[in-house]
């Protein structure tokens, strides 16, 4: 018996494994009425907008205090599928966290080849617009309140014909409204795709840099009256190109002002800090997270910010390629610091492919977890079935006396029975109402998961942060839970091709209540809203606190 359990002390010590937990998440797509499946279209011949699409947003799109869920279809890079193939979908929630298909989509079906999806009130009346990125033509999609869309790109002046991956709606200027942010990958047609081999010689995707074509990001400028202005130039944002994929905005130095993030594939990163008056300055490298510390600019693609470390300022995550391991940049008030090594992540994060990730609370236990999305980008042999396919991630965060670290949980991602497939978007929300995040991923040429929150969990609370009748995106809501003073952003664009519900949650643990609760509004205007009990979902309204 004594030499058994040695045995087994050397097996655990050898594959790095530990004793399974009971699984964080259950997978209850179809179940909750989600028939989707995706489409690249793939034919036989590779060409690199097949590798990814997969959009995905989590927020109230009828007005009814619940989350809906909108899916990204792509179809055919040369031709669309069938009608009932090639359009986006919208599932509206019941108000249980089951869903119900809308007809014709409520008017956001949109059939161009899709890549991501940024949801935000563009026009202050209270309804969450839609802003989709396309391979060729970008849409907006104006909501009546009740989830039902009207197609107003032409009028609104945002339909960017370029390669478009990420977008994100910010209020840059402190003037109310939401300006919009659109990442740019590749400079891409159908008559420059390249044939790149795996070892076996067969053809297969070829990485960015092969096409020696990286693309212009764009922002424009809210006018106010439905109407945008491209105003990139002006802004200084047309002096850095990249090939663009993921994107996050938060007010990284602390100025009462929105900046800005850009993840590329292959080339340094991009941070543009926001000078007020709409215009920026790239800082990347001064920064010190345009690449990792060891000088490599990686093939960065999801994003992911927050403050980790409960010191005030936002921490911020790169996800990377296979091999290549995660980026965790610690602010550090006018720098980040590389402490991917020193949170844990670095070799756990380097066996796959990274798209959708995330920070969240998922156990309510008032640290912040982490989940990543997994998928093949490049295939060296050729596989029966889905040879990109790889299983998702999940770490549980924690913090000691030497700080915040991340430690994988197993089952692998947090489910049982193992779901793998090549996965892009992560929206994360609360589809029940339980007081439990939910995640929801896209698949490509698959049916997504919606992942429904079964782990043990301690208290919470919730916020809706408004300006006026909006989401105050970029606001940040301040508590003190027992000793420790949190820090969450309203911040529903960051990950991979998606929105998540912007509601501001807060994990509390054993607490049943949160103290001293401030929102620092866009601006840096701080208002103080008192104490709440545990349990509820409050709303928090610019010019309802007392101002400091």
């Amino acid at each position: 018996m004594k030499r058994r359990a040695v045995l087994y002390g050397l097996v655990i010590l050898v594959c790095g494994c530990a004793p399974s937990e009971a699984p964080w998440f259950t997978e209850e797509a179809n179940k909750r009425g989600i028939d989707f499946v995706h489409h690249t279209g793939y034919d036989g011949r590779p060409m690199m907008p097949e590798m990814v699409g997969g959009g995905v947003a989590l927020a109230d799109l009828d007005g009814d205090s619940d989350l809906d869920l909108y899916l990204v279809q792509s179809g055919r890079v040369d031709k669309t599928l069938a009608p009932e193939n090639s359009a986006n979908q919208l599932y509206l929630n019941k108000g249980d966290g089951y869903f119900e298909k809308a007809n014709d989509a409520g008017g956001a079906g949109d059939r161009g080849y899709g890549m991501g999806v940024a949801a935000g009130d563009y026009d202050n009346d209270g309804d969450i617009d839609l802003y989709l990125t396309n391979l060729r033509g970008n849409v907006l999609l104006q909501n009546n309140g009740e989830g039902q869309f009207t197609d107003v790109t032409q009028a609104a002046g945002v339909g960017d014909t370029s390669w478009s991956i990420a977008a994100t709606f910010l209020d840059l200027d402190a003037d109310d409204d939401l300006d919009l942010f659109v990442v740019n990958y590749l400079h891409w047609s159908k008559s420059i795709e390249q044939d790149c081999y795996g070892k076996a010689f067969f053809i297969t995707y070829c990485g960015p840099t092969v096409y020696e074509a990286p693309a212009m990001d764009r922002l424009y400028r809210n006018n106010g009256d439905g109407t945008f202005t491209d105003i990139t130039k002006d802004a200084g944002m047309n002096v850095a190109f990249g090939n663009g994929l993921g994107t996050v905005g938060a007010d990284f130095n602390r100025d009462g002002l929105i900046d800005i993030f850009v993840a590329n594939d292959t080339l340094v990163n991009q941070l543009w800090i926001n000078q007020g008056d709409l215009t920026f300055t790239e800082e990347c490298l001064l920064w010190s997270c345009a690449m990792d510390s060891n000088g490599i600019a990686k093939a960065g693609m999801g994003v992911a910010s927050a403050d980790v470390d409960d010191d005030a300022d936002p921490d911020l995550l790169v996800v990377n390629l296979v091999r290549q391991s995660d980026s965790f940049f610690r602010n550090e008030g006018d720098y980040f610091f590389d402490a991917t090594g020193r949170v844990g992540i670095g070799p756990i994060s380097m066996r796959y492919t990274r798209f959708g990730v995330t920070l969240a609370d998922f156990d309510n236990d008032g640290r912040l977890d982490l989940y990543e999305v997994n998928g093949k980008v490049e295939m060296q042999e050729p596989a029966e079935g889905d040879g990109f396919a790889e299983p998702n991630t999940l770490l549980k965060g924690s913090i000691s006396s030497e700080g915040v670290r991340f430690d994988e949980v197993k089952p692998q991602g947090g489910v049982s029975p193992a779901l793998i497939h090549t996965s892009r978007g992560l929206a994360v929300g609360d589809v029940d109402d339980d007081g439990g995040l939910d995640v929801v991923v896209t698949n490509r040429d698959a049916a997504p998961y919606l992942l429904m929150n079964t782990a043990e969990r301690g208290n919470f609370v919730r916020f809706r942060v408004l300006a006026g009748s909006r989401d105050a995106y970029g606001a940040t809501v301040s508590a003190t839970v027992g000793s420790i003073r949190m820090n969450r952003d309203v911040q529903p664009s960051a990950s991979y091709v998606a929105s998540s519900d912007p509601r501001v949650h807060f994990g509390l643990g054993a607490s049943t209540t949160v103290k001293n609760v401030s929102v620092r509004w866009p601006g840096g205007k701080i208002e103080t809203f008192g104490d709440f009990t545990a349990g509820t979902i409050y709303t928090l309204r610019e010019g309802a606190g007392h101002q400091d």
